[in-house]
């Protein structure tokens, strides 16, 4: 959802208490909240990374709604459902820079060939601004659940699905997770 064209950084600072936003196009883009699914999966991801930035010391693992500014034509923030980032910390500011690793956890709204179009221009946007490796999560799909995109190939997809070992290469450098951790059963 679209709110308003030329939108600054401050604007950003004003969102609403857990809301989440990202500037693009010059626009301050509202991001729906999510549901169970895509939010546990994003949870799932950070206390992965989480655990690994306790173990290496070797950057910051990053939960949903964190605003990163990047300094793009196009683009002026992004706000990732969980992400490795390796630049210096930022006190109660957004983080300068892009994430090494970033991840989008597909919503109800993120199918279709509009939102695969949308997808592709993100991911595109990420790699501009020196991501090294996104990931597509796919928690509905029985078949493909985690498309990997790296900044090499950025239109080539690794594929992981349940029984893979999943990572982001040199993003987060040795670091993976089982993809199975996604699918844990309901209580």
């Amino acid at each position: 959802m679209s709110t308003k064209a030329h939108a600054s950084t401050e604007e950003l600072y004003q969102i609403p208490e857990n809301g989440k936003a990202e500037i693009v196009n010059g626009e301050l883009i509202l991001m729906a909240p999510t549901g169970f699914l895509p939010n546990r999966a994003a949870s799932i991801i950070y206390m992965s990374l989480f655990q690994h930035e306790r173990a290496t010391k070797s950057g910051y693992a990053i939960a949903d709604n964190a605003g990163f500014l990047v300094d793009l034509p196009n683009r002026s923030s992004f706000s990732p459902d969980a992400a490795w980032y390796t630049g210096r910390p930022t006190g109660m500011k957004f983080l300068e820079g892009a994430p090494a690793f970033a991840v989008e956890v597909r919503s109800e709204g993120d199918y279709g060939p509009a939102a695969e179009q949308r997808l592709a221009e993100k991911r595109a946007d990420y790699f501009a601004a020196g991501t090294l490796c996104v990931w597509d999560l796919d928690v509905v799909s029985p078949d493909i659940v985690i498309r990997a995109y790296f900044a090499g190939k950025p239109l080539t997809a690794l594929v992981f699905r349940r029984g893979d070992i999943a990572h982001a290469g040199d993003a987060v450098s040795g670091w993976s997770m089982p993809v199975d951790d996604l699918f844990e059963d309901e209580h």
